[in-house]
């Protein structure tokens, strides 16, 4: 049975987030609905991970296993002319049967987008602030340098999650100026709901309050959600690669 692999790029305003569910409007469901009606297969579409409702996504990636081999291009062009217009299939290739899109992942990858200025043309897909300078982003590396390597995200996650493990190891974290643009950057093996949004609202609070380089790091040991800051707006998020 061909397995075939799809890059896909979404703006995630008008969706309940990635993972099919029930009455909600979702991007898995919109894709796996667009497939079956091209390949008139029901197929498992398996995400590399799931993104929260109204975040965005630049290279999430999928895949999934029907009975016969489709013409890839000809495929990628119906698809695209089936779903959302806020959904785009950029890529499809054959991969090994054993591939899985949320196994075989090793890094996957966000960027969160501030504005420096007010623009129409930015605010759906940025946090537009004013107060962020120089001092500020060499702030918030110092700080974000503190907790790269393995450790239990517990207080940055959402409470009551229901997971084995709250391990994450992150392999790279930074911010830096772009111009009118200030792009928050993470790297890390897996990541728990709403984990990047926490950490980049609860680096601002520490920045903002001038507090000690073990900031985050006492966060993360107290294993309490109340003892990090608020979650920044999901509308700045972008999932943007996933490795294997």
């Amino acid at each position: 049975m061909p397995n075939y692999k799809i890059i896909v790029q979404y703006r995630g305003s008008n969706f309940a987030g990635w993972q099919i569910q029930d009455n909600a409007f979702t991007v898995q469901q919109a894709l796996t609905d667009g497939i079956n009606k091209i390949t008139r297969e029901k197929v498992n579409l398996i995400g590399s991970g799931r993104t929260d409702a109204g975040v965005h996504a630049l290279g999430q990636t999928a895949n999934f296993r029907i009975e016969k081999e489709i013409i890839k291009e000809k495929f990628l062009y119906s698809l695209n002319s089936v779903i959302s217009k806020d959904i785009s299939v950029i890529s499809i290739e054959d991969v090994e049967d054993s591939f899985h899109a949320r196994f075989d992942a090793k890094k996957r990858s966000y960027i969160y987008l501030f504005t420096k200025i007010k623009s129409p043309f930015y605010n759906e897909f940025s946090y537009h602030v004013n107060w962020i300078d120089d001092k500020f982003i060499a702030d918030a590396n110092k700080l974000s340098k503190t907790i790269l390597g393995i450790h239990d995200f517990t207080s940055f996650c959402r409470i009551n999650m229901d997971v084995k493990s709250k391990q994450c190891e992150i392999f790279d974290m930074h911010w830096k100026n772009k111009g009118e643009l200030v792009c928050f950057y993470i790297e890390a093996n897996r990541y728990l709901h709403g984990m990047v949004r926490t950490i980049v609202g609860t680096v601002i609070q520490g920045v903002k309050q001038n507090c000690e380089q073990d900031y985050l790091l006492k966060i993360i040991d107290s294993k309490n959600r109340e003892s990090a800051g608020m979650a920044a707006p999901a509308r700045g998020l972008f999932l943007y690669k996933v490795k294997y």
